[in-house]
């Protein structure tokens, strides 16, 4: 046999013995250097206490550092777009909060395309938002609260955590629907929105639970309702929406993680595997919990189809409430 023949059948051997490996082992070629795990938001805030978490996991999983990155500006549009002009090769992932599919429509200038400039992983977690109330109100359920507003037109206010915010959308969908008179008042934080309705300067609150549930363990303010269709593992006696006999009313925050579009699917798969473990962890869940966060881990299909079905969604709220961003 010649040698030029032998090295042909050597070098066939080898990529057959290559293309008969596990899935799994010949993912392990990613990552091979750091990843570089961008938050378009501010240092403190809850997407960043949350992904300091995941990558310090990743981390330990896939023994590379996850590091992270905080780009700020635009509400997350600066970091979001640094992201999406990143070559996608898995070592730049990007997590986002709700504001993902409500800034297009909140903001004309939002400069990336949530469909076409990345790949969904996965919703890792999530928070309804909890509907609360001053004590002093005269309401015990949503639709006590409803025929309370309706009768005192004007009278009444909600607090959030700010322009765009979840808890702002969701106030938006009630006032909208139900045809009320109701004032929204902003505030920069959900913890200040909780201060001002503990005070009945603006009496009722739609934030997430983070801020909300001790308040409510100590009578401090009364929770009506969650937004979502399930109840929330904070509050388990308090009704949802739907059992309050509004279903269309809901609205939760997530925190999601994307990657460029064009990341090849191995590692968006590899990724996604290894974030559904994390958020499964009982350490992880604990820490969740204390947060008002609850796992999910969808898959990327069901990821993207959430996309697609909440930003037309969001923005028929922010078109009919006449939101503005400040």
């Amino acid at each position: 046999m010649s040698l030029h023949r032998r090295r042909l059948l050597m070098l066939s051997a080898l990529t057959a013995t290559s293309l008969g490996l596990p899935r799994r082992v010949r993912a392990q070629s990613y990552p091979t250097k750091p990843v570089r795990l961008i938050i378009p938001f501010g240092a403190g805030g809850p997407t960043d206490v949350f992904g300091r978490l995941a990558a310090l996991k990743l981390s330990d999983a896939l023994g590379q550092q996850f590091f992270v990155e905080n780009i700020v500006g635009a509400s997350g549009n600066i970091g979001t777009l640094r992201a999406a002009k990143s070559p996608p090769d898995g070592y730049t992932m990007l997590l986002v909060p709700t504001n993902f599919v409500v800034n297009p429509a909140l903001l004309p200038s939002t400069p990336y395309d949530a469909v076409k400039d990345f790949e969904p992983i996965t919703v890792a977690v999530t928070s309804p938002m909890i509907i609360s109330i001053h004590p002093s109100l005269p309401a015990h359920t949503v639709q006590d609260l409803i025929a309370l507003i309706k009768a005192n037109p004007g009278k009444y206010s909600y607090a959030s955590g700010g322009v765009g915010s979840p808890g702002h959308l969701v106030g938006e969908q009630f006032r909208v629907q139900l045809g009320l008179d109701l004032i929204h008042v902003p505030f920069q934080s959900a913890g200040l929105a909780v201060q001002s309705a503990m005070g009945n300067h603006t009496p009722i609150c739609i934030v997430s639970p983070a801020p909300t549930v001790s308040q409510v363990a100590d009578g401090k303010l009364r929770a009506l309702a969650v937004t979502r269709k399930n109840r929330s593992q904070a509050l388990p006696n308090v009704p949802t929406m739907a059992e309050a006999g509004h279903p269309d009313i809901e609205g939760e925050n997530w925190f999601a993680f994307v990657v460029p579009a064009g990341t090849p699917r191995n590692i968006v798969a590899l990724l996604h595997r290894e974030i559904v473990k994390i958020v499964a962890l009982p350490d992880v869940k604990e820490k969740l919990a204390a947060m008002g966060f609850e796992p999910v881990g969808n898959s990327p299909d069901e990821f993207a189809a959430q996309i697609k079905r909440e930003l037309p969604k969001w923005a028929q709220v922010v078109k009919a409430a006449n939101i503005k961003a400040e």
